[in-house]
């Protein structure tokens, strides 16, 4: 019953989407959530001068973006390879090739690549004009 419930949902969506475009356009759903790859709730801040800034992030292996934490809304596509989020809390995700996600905000975590090969991303912003994109956690304490 779930499945035939899935299987109407998909082909509702899909024929929804189709109607909007000629029918050479192939349109194949990437995302669609309201909640963080941890479960948060997506909510969009109330910036004075909006901002989309996309960027292409390749992480060679071995190497991390260090801790960092987004305080508006990022979404991202794994493009190539493999990307392990260790979160604050001790949590770790796997995003394989082909996947995307809402990143978390207001959390602490750090992106890795422990592949043989680059990792590559693309990732969306919805910040604010002239602020930083990250913020990064102060780790010369920890030492």
């Amino acid at each position: 019953m779930k499945n035939t419930f899935l299987i109407i949902l998909f082909l509702s969506v899909s024929f929804e989407l189709h109607a909007q475009y000629s029918k050479d356009v192939i349109i194949e759903p990437v995302i669609k959530t309201d909640t963080t790859s941890i479960g948060q709730k997506i909510k969009y801040p109330n910036f004075l001068n909006d901002e989309v800034t996309i960027l292409k992030v390749t992480i060679p292996p071995g190497k991390s973006t260090g801790w960092h934490k987004h305080l508006f809304p990022v979404f991202a596509y794994v493009l190539k390879g493999t990307l392990t989020v260790a979160i604050e809390n001790n949590k770790t995700l796997k995003i394989s090739e082909g996947s995307s996600f809402a990143e978390v905000f207001n959390t602490y975590h750090n992106g890795s690549n422990h592949e043989k090969e680059d990792l590559v991303l693309i990732a969306f912003y919805m910040g604010e004009k002239g602020k930083p994109l990250s913020v990064f956690k102060d780790t010369s304490l920890l030492h």
